[in-house]
């Protein structure tokens, strides 16, 4: 059986041939464009390509697809792929050493969706970055009142119209600032990112929105009390097929909801959660289950049998909470069936959770 591993790299890559019957190899060096890649891979028959998760690897995967070569992407994180103790890297050394991890099959793989799923998933995280972005403005705009003696009130209505107005009466263009009211000038310029940015965002989820209605999941989805169209997307993206995960662990698993585990002789004890996979996903989940407090009954049900109670657990039961609400999406997506209250009828989808 004949292994191509591939070191991928910005501007050249490395390649070996790798023959697992006598564990013979060869090297080569290309440039990371499609046209030399598909030379190589049309260069002599191999049963299988193997290559690290990185930016490039979607059209990589999808040049393997089109040839209808198998492919394997690793997950180069994991303890098996660690370098420690060696005085010598190279990228050859890492190619080989792809090669021969896959030709054990001991490389945790990671699932590599289609392009246009991929690019679903891409939008909807640029999203939650501009999101970020914006946040990040409102703190500065905060600070620069707070340093001026003229601190806004908080909550809902800080941002709301009239307190804009506010803002824009205070704010200055560079030509009309003296030097002691230049914080002025910067208001105005924070002002100025703040509109635009909110525009960018306000583009987005309509075109969001547009894709969510078109697509069975994400409406399904939103069936559940409490689960919006944001959640939805980044479920549906993030899950892609769930058929791939054979169970309700393994889906907390792939979110970094189920704690770590520690086991040496007679010890065995479970640690905080992994934080694996995509924060982001984790973020929204945990914010979504905390809103559900108000909006869903069972879910609050939940929360309420976790925590006992106690002000202790509350933050531990939101986590629960958020694990559950994606093992019950998964469930739904995976069994083809909306939300139903398990209090008046016991369905498919609460069988994740």
């Amino acid at each position: 059986m004949a292994v191509l591993s591939i070191d991928l790299g910005k501007t050249h890559s490395v390649a070996c041939w790798y023959q697992m019957a006598d564990s013979t190899h060869e090297f080569r060096t290309l440039k990371s464009r499609p046209q030399d890649f598909h030379a190589l891979l049309t260069d002599r028959p191999v049963d299988r390509v193997v290559i690290e998760i990185c930016d490039m690897a979607g059209w990589v995967v999808d040049l393997c697809r089109t040839l209808q070569i198998p492919v394997q992407v690793a997950n180069a994180n994991t303890e098996g792929w660690r370098w420690k103790n060696t005085k010598k890297k190279t990228d050859r050394d890492d190619a080989l050493k792809l090669a021969k991890l896959s030709s054990m099959n001991q490389i945790p793989l990671v699932h590599v969706p289609e392009r246009p799923v991929r690019q679903w998933r891409s939008l909807i995280l640029y999203r939650h970055k501009l999101v970020e972005r914006r946040t990040a403005i409102k703190n500065a705009i905060h600070a620069i009142l707070v340093s001026e003696g003229r601190a806004m009130s908080r909550g809902p209505k800080s941002w709301n119209d009239q307190s804009m107005t506010q803002l824009r009466r205070l704010a200055r263009p560079l030509e009309e600032c003296s030097r002691d009211d230049l914080w002025r000038v910067h208001l105005q310029m924070e002002l100025t990112n703040l509109d635009h940015l909110q525009e960018q965002i306000l583009k987005l989820e309509e075109k969001l929105d547009a894709l969510g209605e078109a697509d069975a999941g994400v409406i399904r989805l939103k069936t559940i009390p409490g689960v919006g169209p944001r959640l939805s997307e980044l479920v549906v993206a993030m899950i892609d097929d769930p058929k791939r995960f054979k169970n309700a662990r393994q889906v907390g698993a792939y979110a970094g909801l189920t704690p770590r585990r520690y086991q040496s002789g007679e010890m065995d004890r479970s640690g905080r959660i992994s934080r694996a996979g995509s924060g982001k996903l984790r973020k929204v989940l945990v914010q979504v289950a905390w809103g559900m407090l108000r909006n869903n009954t069972h879910g609050s049900a939940v929360f309420d049998r976790i925590s006992k109670g106690q002000k202790s657990r509350r933050k531990q039961a939101a986590v629960a909470l958020a694990r559950r609400v994606l093992c019950w999406s998964w469930a739904m997506l995976r069994d083809g069936t909306d939300w139903r209250d398990p209090s008046r009828s016991r369905t498919p989808a609460m069988s994740g959770g």
